[in-house]
């Protein structure tokens, strides 16, 4: 007895070795897909999809994770196609034999005794129903239940589900008839989903619905005899109506949405409201309809809740699916030049580096850095001028001192640290003109650097999806400079506010900066508050240039009606207060300096102690003259007596240039002591034009003359010019003088009526022209 039993043992586990075998070699010869190909979805902040494109098999099929199958659904489903789906390997042996029982009983098919598992294995490869194709199902149940857990064949039985057409998957379904989450769905709206799939294509929803209805409440009643569900949970759901039709497929955010699709994910969970993004939207659209007839054709849009940092709009371009205007470029991402949208950072980086104070003054004169010439908007001069001022009215010759000051460098690596990736990139290209626009910019880093003054200062780059990490903040500026930005920037007394523009009763308080690019091809406005920080840009993608393009009346006005659809009617007095290592003092009214006993008018300005200047006025200068006021004296030459000391303004050669230019009176010093003996050289004639080592192309058959410019003091009444060492002219010290330079280098000297000599050269070369 012990032996037969031994022997069928021994048989026993021969036989079972060998059909492991044999299964673990055909699962190497036939091995299952290594992955499924699933549409790639995008889904706004609460989890509501609101793009998606086909699969590469043109199949709608959306992916629903494991953690997103509701206890309900999942209770549904095990309830309707498998009870004991947890228990089998895969194949259920009771339930085919019961199926082989009853279809021989009957002569004909009944029953299949598929499990979840085996209709996976039918979904991932169909094929005829034939006792040979079964036979391969099974199989392949084996081994899903091999490779995956039971929780996963769930998840790719769920996600597999036919719907009819190319529609495959609960997600997608419950999307495209219900227009809502899985996780959303009632009782009875699941139950539908899941008669569906048996009669795919004869059961259509919003064709086939009282079918549908029909099945789904033969199906409920059967869960309350299985006991699954309540009386009252069946009878709630067979009294709720079908009326579900088959949807479209949103497309929300479409440039966000392929932007983010590079990364490669089935699903996008981005930080996208959508109720923003609709508003962002219609308002971009609308707003561009209406410029048509000005050739302004397009306009993006970045809006970020302050609050977390989140992106909550993005919109590319005016409207995507149009061909004729290039909708589908993402003007967000585009690289363009900015025009004057980083001079708030500038002169916060100015205040910080203890180079100046909101009431300070910046002479805006006309200015030459080795050939550059900056110009204003306007192409005026307005003299001196306080930061604020300059700040407020966008003036770019201040701009470009104060950069000259600080440095490029400075400036290009708190951009970089601000992910500016084409300042970055094009670090040792740069010069003075990027504080103009001579860079490269995106609206997605203007609107990021912006929202930083929103957080005293603090720099994090902007988040687009949920699984983003934060990061680590970056301070770009101190809290005391980003506040005295704040309060510039949200002044309402300023030439770029726009005309016309009526619908303020209910706007918010916000800060904001505009920008035009060289050309008029870009116009850029970027505001903020304590809620939100919306980026503006509006234009061409062609890179045309319109006239009337321009950040104050074309940008601004659709800033302005974003932040009153997005943030309507918040509270003014909700805005950033003033930090502790910000304190106030009074000023010189004209210098912005702290006052010297000559300043009569004072006004209040900022400043951080042990940082801002300190440097008492110098606004005026005493200055020894005779009795008649006539002749000035310096302290070599003064008399002993017979002379008396008298205020007088301080300004330098380019201001008294400028005050001369206006014809804008001012008490000038007396011409000084001729009989004195000593020579200033320190306060020589300033060469202007043409640029010290400069390099020249001249045509030869039309040779243009060079321009001579000088600049010098008050007292000097005569200028003399020399060309290589040649007298060439006498002039006034304003008197603008031309030559016709030789080939090759040209030493031009200048010198005025008091001995004191300038000397700069020059490279002249003469081409065809």
């Amino acid at each position: 007895m012990t032996y037969f039993k031994n022997k069928w043992v021994k048989r026993f586990g021969v036989s079972t070795a060998g059909i492991l075998l044999v299964f673990f070699l055909l699962n190497q010869l036939f091995p299952l897909p290594q992955k499924i190909d699933y549409s790639p979805t995008v889904y706004d902040k609460k989890n509501n999809l609101i793009h998606a494109w086909l699969t590469p098999t043109e199949k709608w099929r959306f992916k629903t994770e494991l953690g997103e199958i509701s206890p309900l659904l999942k209770t549904t489903i095990l309830a309707k196609e498998d009870r004991w789906f947890y228990w089998h390997p895969g194949v259920n042996p009771i339930a085919v034999v019961r199926a082989l029982a009853k279809n021989l009983v009957r002569g004909r098919r009944t029953s299949g005794a598929s499990t979840i598992t085996m209709q996976v294995a039918r979904l991932l490869y169909p094929a005829k129903r034939t006792v040979g194709n079964k036979i391969i199902e099974m199989f392949r149940a084996l081994q899903l239940e091999w490779k995956y857990s039971k929780n996963e064949i769930l998840q790719l039985y769920i996600n597999l589900l036919p719907y009819g057409g190319n529609i495959e998957g609960v997600e997608t379904a419950s999307w495209l008839y219900f227009n809502k989450n899985p996780n959303h769905l009632s009782l009875a709206e699941i139950t539908a989903l899941t008669v569906i799939p048996n009669r795919p294509n004869s059961m259509v929803m919003g064709k086939n619905n009282p079918q549908i209805v029909s099945q789904r409440n033969r199906w409920l009643q059967k869960f309350l005899k299985m006991g699954v569900f309540s009386q009252t949970e069946i009878d709630d759901a067979l009294a709720e109506p079908l009326t579900a039709t088959t949807g479209r497929v949103p497309r929300l955010a479409p440039h966000l949405s392929q932007k983010l699709r590079a990364l490669g994910v089935d699903v996008i969970n981005t930080t996208l409201e959508t109720n923003c993004q609709l508003k962002a939207e219609k308002i971009t659209a609308d707003y561009i309809n209406g410029l048509r007839i000005l050739n302004i054709r397009n306009a993006a849009v970045v809006v970020i809740d302050n609050s977390n940092n989140t992106v909550v709009g993005y919109v590319g371009s005016a409207n995507f699916f149009d061909s004729t205007d290039a909708g589908q470029v993402n003007g967000a991402a585009a690289v363009r030049q900015p025009g004057s949208a980083l001079k708030p950072i500038l002169y916060g980086l100015c205040i910080d580096n203890g180079l100046i104070t909101p009431k300070m003054t910046i002479g805006d004169v006309a200015v030459n850095y080795q050939g550059y010439v900056p110009e204003n908007y306007d192409q005026r001069f307005n003299g001196f001028v306080s930061m604020d001022y300059a700040l407020a009215h966008s003036l770019n010759i201040p701009a470009v001192k104060m950069l000259q000051q600080l440095g490029k460098d400075k400036l290009i690596a708190t951009l970089s640290a601000a992910n500016f990736d084409q300042i970055a990139k094009d670090e040792k290209k740069l010069g003075l003109s990027m504080i103009l626009g001579g860079c490269g910019t995106t609206l997605e880093e203007l609107t990021g650097l912006f929202a930083a003054f929103a957080h005293d200062g603090q720099y994090s780059r902007p988040i687009y999806t949920k699984n983003q990490a934060a990061g680590n903040a970056t301070a770009l500026i101190s809290p005391a400079a980003n506040y005295m930005l704040c309060q510039i920037l949200s002044s309402i007394n300023r030439p770029d506010f726009p005309i016309n523009w009526q619908a303020t009763e209910n706007m918010p308080k916000i800060g904001w900066k505009t920008g035009t690019s060289y050309g008029r091809k870009d116009a850029w406005s970027i505001g903020f508050n304590k809620h939100y920080t919306i980026g503006v840009w509006v234009g061409n993608f062609s890179g045309q240039g319109i006239p009337e393009l321009s950040g104050a009346q074309i940008a601004t006005p659709l800033l302005f009606k974003l932040f009153n659809a997005i943030d309507y009617s918040s509270q003014s007095e909700q805005w950033f207060q003033k930090p502790n290592t910000c304190d106030t003092r009074m000023v010189c009214s004209e210098t912005g300096q702290p006052p010297a006993e000559f300043c009569n008018n004072l006004v209040s300005d900022f400043f951080i102690p042990l940082v801002s200047p300190t440097a008492i006025c110098t606004n005026k200068q005493l200055i020894s003259v005779s009795p008649n006021e006539k002749i000035s004296y310096c302290v070599e030459c003064v008399p002993a007596n017979g002379y008396k000391k008298k205020w007088y303004p301080n300004i330098g050669p380019d201001m008294e240039a400028y005050f001369v230019d206006n014809n804008m009176l001012f008490e000038k010093t007396p011409p000084h002591n001729a009989d004195c003996q000593k020579l200033f050289h320190d306060n020589g004639p300033m060469i202007k034009s043409p640029d010290h080592q400069g390099e020249y192309f001249i045509g030869k058959n039309s040779p243009e003359p060079l321009q001579l410019v000088c600049k010098s003091t008050s007292e000097v009444s005569k200028v003399y010019w020399y060309i290589n060492n040649n007298y060439y002219k006498t002039a006034n010290p304003a008197e603008k003088v031309f030559f016709k330079p030789d080939e090759g280098i040209n030493r031009i000297s200048c010198t005025d009526d008091k001995g004191r000599t300038r000397t700069i050269s020059i490279q002249v070369k003469y081409v065809d022209d």
